[in-house]
């Protein structure tokens, strides 16, 4: 029997954590970046799933700690950057691979965004990207391990897939993420509505994700490094700053210290 349309739904964990669980109609699942175990296997057991695959975008044990304790429930198969400091995975996967979740009926193409992490990597298909924390809603992950150059890269690859994917990152920033972006686009007439729109899903107890491409394309300043607006505001950090890499370099440190 076929698998439904694919169904992505989150599992929040920790503070601000969000694991995405993939499923199609069967008992067959996915999640992705599960660092906890015990609301996977709650939300696994009371819908009596089987969780076939574990995809991981980067290394950190907040999108990691779980899956040791899930394989030992569970015969999944692991997908993941190629990273020592990952010792479960049994699939590697690079730039252009191509991830085939066959009892999901559902396949990703791999793409590379260091930045976060050297090793970062992206999950895109089925209208869906996993960004893990290279791409927050209105925001970007600290560059941890990379460069300004790396995250205006990886970013720039991000906003160049189609603009209705929808973005499913690993964290529940949103609220904080407006706040700063209107210091730096105060009079960005879509990002004041989307801040008015986080407030709301926020005050009544909802999550804020996805969002689509289009939309942080519109309204995440470190989408719009090349936008006047955007690059006038790094200039009061940093007077020499210019459209792409130096902008993005000053409205993160910027944002670091917000």
């Amino acid at each position: 029997m076929p698998a439904d349309k694919l169904r992505i739904s989150a599992i929040p964990a920790f503070s601000d954590n969000y694991i995405w669980l993939l499923t199609a109609g069967g008992k067959a699942c996915a999640v992705v970046d599960p660092g906890d175990e015990d609301p996977v296997l709650e939300v696994l057991r009371k819908e009596g799933l089987d969780l076939r695959y574990i995809l991981l975008t980067h290394h950190h044990p907040d999108h990691t700690g779980g899956v040791p304790e899930l394989l030992e429930e569970f015969q999944a198969t692991v997908y993941g950057p190629e990273d020592s400091r990952i010792p479960f995975i049994d699939r590697i996967c690079r730039e252009g691979d191509h991830v085939r979740l066959e009892d999901l009926n559902a396949e990703f193409s791999v793409l590379e965004v260091p930045a976060h992490t050297r090793s970062h990597i992206a999950y895109f298909g089925e209208g869906a990207l996993f960004s893990g924390d290279t791409l927050f809603s209105v925001g970007c992950g600290r560059f941890f391990e990379g460069t300004a150059a790396d995250m205006q890269s990886s970013l720039d690859k991000l906003a160049a897939l189609p603009g209705d994917t929808n973005n499913y990152c690993a964290h529940e920033y949103t609220q904080s993420n407006c706040a700063f972006a209107l210091q730096v686009e105060p009079d960005n007439a879509e990002l004041q509505a989307r801040a008015q729109e986080v407030r709301d899903l926020r005050n009544a107890g909802k999550i804020t994700l996805p969002t689509t491409l289009a939309g942080e394309i519109a309204t995440n300043p470190f989408m719009r490094t090349r936008e006047n607006s955007v690059v006038n505001a790094a200039r009061k950090l940093d007077p020499g700053a210019g459209p792409g890499v130096t902008t993005m370099a000053a409205i993160r440190s910027w944002k670091d210290r917000f």
